[in-house]
C-alpha cells in the first residue's frame, strides 16, 4: 500500500508548541490569535467544551483537535479542574495547508479510540507532569507523533465525509492523490491517473468529484499553488518553481495562482510576508 501522508507530511508538516501541562480549573477561555490551531489531550477530570454555538461534554480521557483557529472555552470543576496537555499547532503552509483544511473545524475522539497510540500517550503523560530535563521538547514531538496517529485513524476509521482524506481514505483514489503528491510536475491527464487509480476514465473522475469535492485536474492546480507559495516564502525564483510544480512558465503560473487565490504570485507573497512579519 502506498503511504498516503509521506508526501503530504514531508510538504506540509505540523509542529506543536505547549502552553499548558497541568490541571485547569474553572473556566478558561483560548481567544483565537488567527494563526494558530489547538491540540488538548485530556488525561483526567470532566470538561465542557463551548465553540460557536456547539457544546461537548467530555467525561473520560479524550483528545480534542481544532486545527484552524477558533476561540473556545473549557468550563471545569473549580477544584478538581482537569488534568490537561495543550499546544498551539502550526501547519506549514497556514491557511493554505492541505492537512488543515481538510479538517473538521473540530475533532473530538476518545483516547482509547486511538490505535496504537497507547505508549506514545503514557510517555507523553508521564514526561508532560514532571519536572525533567528536555520535558518540554519532548511532548512537543509526542504531540506531532499523536497528530500523525490521529489523521491515520480519521482515514482508516471513515469518519471524514468528503475533502482530501476521505480520497486518501479511498482505497482506489488514495493511489492518484499520492501519485499527484509525490510527482506533481509529471503532465497528468485524467486517462493516466485513472490508470493509477484503476479505474476507466469516467468511473475515477465520476468517483473524484464526488469524494474529494473537486475535479482531478483542479485538486492538481491546487496542489500545485500551494507547494509554489510555499516555495515563494523560501524566497526560489518564481520561474524555477514553475517548471518544479509542472508549469512550462512564469506565465502559466501565475495564470494558475490567480485561479486559486484571487492573487498574482507577487502580491500573494508581500501580504503573506507583511502578516508573518
Amino acid at each position: 500500500m502506498v503511504d498516503r501522508l509521506e508526501a503530504l507530511m514531508a510538504h506540509f508538516p505540523v509542529s506543536a508548541r505547549v502552553f499548558n501541562a497541568g490541571a485547569l480549573c474553572g473556566i478558561n477561555t483560548l481567544q483565537s490569535d488567527g494563526a494558530h490551531g489547538q491540540l488538548h489531550l485530556v488525561r483526567s477530570g470532566a470538561v465542557e467544551v463551548q465553540y460557536g454555538r456547539t457544546v461537548l461534554q467530555v467525561e473520560r480521557p479524550s483528545l480534542l483537535l481544532f486545527p484552524r483557529p477558533l476561540t473556545h472555552r473549557f468550563v471545569t470543576d473549580p477544584q478538581r479542574g482537569a488534568d490537561m496537555v495543550c499546544a498551539h499547532l502550526t501547519f506549514a503552509g497556514g491557511a493554505g495547508n492541505p492537512i488543515a483544511s481538510a479538517l473538521p473545524d473540530a475533532v473530538c475522539l476518545p483516547l482509547q479510540r486511538l490505535a496504537g497510540a497507547e505508549p506514545v500517550l503514557a510517555l507523553l503523560f508521564e514526561e508532560a507532569f514532571e519536572q525533567r530535563c528536555g520535558r518540554v521538547a519532548l511532548v512537543e514531538r509526542l504531540l506531532e507523533v499523536v497528530m500523525i496517529q490521529l489523521l491515520r485513524h480519521l482515514m482508516e476509521s471513515g469518519d471524514m465525509r468528503g475533502g482530501l482524506l476521505s480520497g486518501l481514505a479511498h482505497p482506489r483514489l488514495r493511489n492518484a492523490l499520492v501519485a499527484m503528491h509525490e510527482k506533481p510536475a509529471q503532465d497528468w491527464t485524467l486517462s493516466e491517473l485513472a490508470t493509477v487509480a484503476g479505474l476507466s476514465r469516467s468511473v475515477f473522475a465520476t468517483t473524484f468529484r464526488e469524494t474529494v469535492g473537486t475535479t482531478p485536474g483542479q485538486y492538481l492546480q491546487g496542489w500545485r499553488v500551494r507547494l509554489a507559495q510555499k516555495a515563494l516564502l523560501r524566497g526560489r525564483p518564481l520561474k524555477v518553481i514553475a517548471t518544479e510544480v509542472g508549469y512550462g512558465s512564469e506565465a502559466a503560473l501565475s495564470r494558475a495562482f490567480k485561479a486559486q487565490s484571487g492573487q498574482s504570485p507577487r502580491k500573494w507573497k508581500a501580504g503573506s510576508v507583511a502578516i508573518e512579519g
